[in-house]
């Protein structure tokens, strides 16, 4: 493991407690708390100016660095309101794209053939090969949502992944993502996990209370919220998955697992609780596979979803002809609780409803 890898796993460890690591970045973490909320007073008073786009905003977002399931839950949300009858389109950074998009990059049905997830990062292909909406990538996700609308003017909501520290975007309704670690310690970076104050308020004016989702088996904070069940869904040969076609095939019971994610050990943990012998191999999050990181050796491999956007067939059957690459779906379902008190949210958006829309 890299010197970077080590340093990250042990900050990740130390943000869990109050022990001597976190105790001595402190002082530093002081520091950061003030300009965060220098920053969000500064928008408060209009120093900075908040910009309203003309389609309402749903952000999603998390308190804590690392990976609480934002990516699942933006495409839950984009599966209900498609439901729902809304027409949604997101906005996306595009963590790990290279290089980093200078201006609003589109990925849509027109653009897909010239892209690739090593261009747009792999959280927005995934989220366009599971959802098939529009997505905007770039920095400035204002910038980013007048270009979308310009290219997609039927979209009626826009979903902005990740965006909950983008205060410049003016919003209306909040989903806030927590995982098992909760809050960790309580403390502001570098010292505990927290981007913001637990309790931090909005800067911008909702049509409802921001909405806690819990993607734990209980709440990790003393947050009320709703709890999202999170287990594997199927596991299908790569070929297959990116095919988008259902498979016979019987997953192997011993494996090499591979994981680039924020917490590879939630993906080996769901393995093994399915029976699966894995023999594990964590990456870094949103990991390049410039080289492929396995050996000639492994006959079966089991990846993410969001590894295997980065993982074309044809490259596995010239690089790795003896392995058998197969995806392990996420199967992501908030409780109905949550679905409730999100309609209930819709219901309020200053936007007339479509009148063919039905919220379920």
């Amino acid at each position: 493991m890299a010197i970077a890898d080590r340093l990250v796993a042990h900050l990740q460890n130390a943000w869990l407690r109050r022990g001597i690591t976190a105790w001595l970045l402190v002082p530093v973490s002081l520091l950061y708390g003030s300009l965060v909320a220098m920053r969000r007073l500064a928008f408060r008073l209009g120093l900075i100016r908040i910009e309203r786009l003309p389609r309402p905003v749903l952000v999603v977002g998390n308190r804590i660095a690392g990976g609480a399931g934002k990516t699942p839950t933006t495409l839950a949300l984009l599966q209900h309101l498609r439901a729902a009858g809304w027409h949604p389109g997101v906005l996306t950074r595009g963590h790990g794209a290279r290089p980093t998009p200078e201006s609003p990059l589109l990925l849509d049905a027109s653009t897909e053939a010239q892209l690739d997830a090593v261009r747009t990062g792999d959280e927005p292909w995934l989220i366009w090969r599971r959802a098939q909406v529009p997505l905007m990538i770039g920095r400035d996700r204002a910038a980013s949502g007048r270009a979308l609308l310009a290219r997609h003017p039927e979209i009626d909501v826009l979903v902005c992944d990740d965006g909950l520290q983008h205060l410049k975007l003016h919003r209306d309704i909040e989903v806030i993502v927590f995982d098992e670690r909760g809050v960790g310690n309580g403390w502001l970076l570098p010292a505990g996990p927290l981007r913001e104050p637990a309790t931090t308020q909005p800067v911008s004016t909702l049509v409802a209370p921001a909405i806690v989702l819990h993607n734990a088996d209980r709440p990790g904070t003393g947050h009320a919220g709703h709890l999202a069940r999170r287990a594997l869904g199927a596991i299908v040969p790569l070929g297959d998955w990116w095919a988008g076609r259902p498979s016979g095939a019987a997953a192997p019971r011993q494996a090499h697992a591979l994981a680039g994610i924020a917490h590879p050990e939630r993906f080996f943990q769901s393995l093994r609780a399915l029976g699966i012998q894995v023999t594990p191999c964590p990456l870094r999050d949103h990991a390049d596979f410039d080289t492929l990181p396995w050996g000639n050796e492994v006959r079966d491999l089991l990846v993410t979803e969001k590894d295997a956007v980065k993982l074309e067939p044809q490259r596995i059957a010239r690089e790795r002809p003896g392995t058998h690459v197969w995806v392990a779906a996420l199967d992501f379902s908030p409780e109905p609780s949550f679905w409730n008190e999100l309609d209930a949210a819709l219901a309020r958006l200053p936007q007339p409803p479509h009148p063919a829309r039905d919220v379920i």
